[in-house]
């Protein structure tokens, strides 16, 4: 384990890999730390100087008081590639994951070679869908929401044939502090990456789970659609959380994204 502290937190990351090898950056989604990249991140091993880290208010990184902004999540990312030395690097983003590295290609053009966008959008949910999530987590924590939220993460063939895995999925969302997940909330919330899509210009692929009760895959195309050159890619069978239910789809995905990016 290692941590830094950076923006006045402490943030938990990790780094695989070869030193001097192009970087290549994993941002979880919501209420997921970077374990969800268990099954993932090893495939690049060998090629890449993988890094993995918990964002702010999730996993061992610390939870300030809520709310958050989408600018600090990139904020503190910028801050953990200065500490890594890394000049550029290209990023996998799940999730609010991707609408982190969205931005991050938009503000921080040139910190970003390539962009994977993993079931995410330029604008995710409606501002009252987020203001009633905020509300029931802050009312009543995160334990009444988890079963609709695992419902949304996997699909009904694997909570139905992974039940244990599907249960430790579970603990690990419902023990993560309630307002780093309402923080979180609010940064989605607050961001509308439409009108800024335009100007990402580095090879960018969009993939979406099939099917996905968190952001279906016609919401995902839609923001392939809004980006320059961006493919769009579908994994049938998955929910949103390809990296657990399909890992090895989803690798091979990232895979040839990065070599027709030229970054092997």
């Amino acid at each position: 384990m290692a941590f830094i502290r950076a923006n006045g937190i402490v943030l938990h990351y990790q780094v695989l890999g070869r030193a001097g090898a192009p970087t290549l950056v994993f941002i979880n989604s919501l209420g997921s730390d970077f374990r969800i990249w268990q099954e993932v991140a090893p495939a690049f091993a060998d090629h890449y100087r993988v890094v993995l880290y918990d964002k702010r208010g999730h996993g061992l990184s610390d939870a300030p008081p809520a709310p958050y902004t989408m600018d600090y999540h990139v904020n503190d990312l910028v801050a953990l590639l200065d500490h890594l030395k890394v000049a550029k690097a290209a990023l996998v983003g799940l999730s609010v994951g991707g609408m982190i590295a969205q931005r991050m290609a938009v503000h921080f053009p040139d910190r970003v070679a390539a962009l994977t966008l993993c079931c995410t959008a330029a604008k995710i949910g409606t501002a009252d869908l987020w203001a009633e999530r905020i509300a029931a987590v802050e009312t009543g924590g995160i334990e009444p929401l988890v079963d609709n939220v695992l419902q949304r993460w996997f699909t009904p063939a694997f909570r139905e044939t992974r039940p244990d895995e599907t249960t430790g999925w579970r603990n690990m969302l419902v023990r993560m502090p309630a307002h780093g997940y309402a923080g979180t909330c609010a940064a989605i919330r607050d961001t509308d990456l439409t009108a800024d899509a335009g100007r990402i210009a580095v090879p960018t692929l969009c993939v979406a789970g099939d099917p996905d009760g968190s952001t279906p895959a016609e919401i995902v195309q839609g923001t392939a659609n809004l980006i320059p050159n961006a493919r769009f890619a579908l994994i049938e069978s998955c929910g949103h959380i390809p990296c657990v239910e399909q890992p090895a789809a989803l690798a091979s995905l990232i895979g040839g994204h990065l070599r027709e990016a030229g970054l092997v």
